[in-house]
């Protein structure tokens, strides 16, 4: 999914070739054809989306664990942290008051950076090009040629990327332990502090919560 030569951002299909002599008819039409590509296919349907913006924040929750298919969020690290991740970016998402395209967009966005650091192991100065990328695509263009294309005007994808700093860059080695440690996790709580932490067994990792971002957010491991 990580963009590169003869790929589009976040897709691994050949990007089409013009033919030679093509009218300027044509080569619109594959230009078109290759931008609906990027961010494709969508994580969430419109349907989907439309049921979790009549929910509550506890709804959007519970929306979302079925959606995911999550059945161990008690007993699950990574299916509670995963869905605090999705739950969040949604939320936040609200607060822009996004579009149901910009939502889809959003959503399979965030789906895909942690796609490409679960599956290609994408490290983050990769993952931050790639964004750059997919932004450039979807986002405020100077060419009026994709004018029409552009999902997100300046003040939104700036937003989206600032929100992405905080809640996936900033805690990024975090989320690396998280998809690629062999190690048995126990989700212990979701409080910064837990005082019953020196009386854990080995291997056992305890979160904060990794919704929130800023200072209040982080993590404790025993050894």
């Amino acid at each position: 999914m990580a963009a590169s030569v003869g790929t589009t951002p976040g897709g691994t299909t050949p990007a089409a070739m013009t033919p030679v002599g093509a009218s300027p008819e044509l080569e619109k039409d594959v230009d078109f054809q290759e931008h609906e590509k990027i961010l494709s296919p969508d994580f969430l349907s419109v349907d989907q989306i439309t049921e979790m913006l009549a929910e509550d924040v506890d709804g959007v929750q519970q929306k979302l664990e079925k959606f995911l298919n999550f059945k161990n969020l008690q007993t699950c690290l990574k299916e509670a942290i995963l869905l605090d991740y999705y739950v969040s970016g949604f939320l936040w998402a609200r607060g822009m008051d996004f579009s149901i395209i910009q939502y889809s967009k959003f959503m399979t966005l965030l789906d895909m950076l942690l796609h490409n650091l679960r599956t290609l192991r994408m490290s983050l100065e990769d993952s931050l090009k790639w964004l750059g990328e997919v932004m450039a695509e979807i986002g405020p263009s100077h060419s009026q040629k994709n004018e029409a294309w552009n999902i997100f005007d300046v003040k939104q994808a700036n937003a989206i990327i600032d929100y992405l700093k905080v809640s996936l860059f900033q805690h990024y080695k975090l989320y690396e332990f998280l998809f690629y440690s062999p190690r048995e996790e126990i989700v212990i709580g979701t409080e910064p502090f837990v005082e019953e932490a020196g009386t854990c067994p080995t291997n056992v990792i305890i979160y904060a919560d990794l919704t929130t971002p800023g200072p209040n957010r982080g993590h404790t491991t025993t050894t």
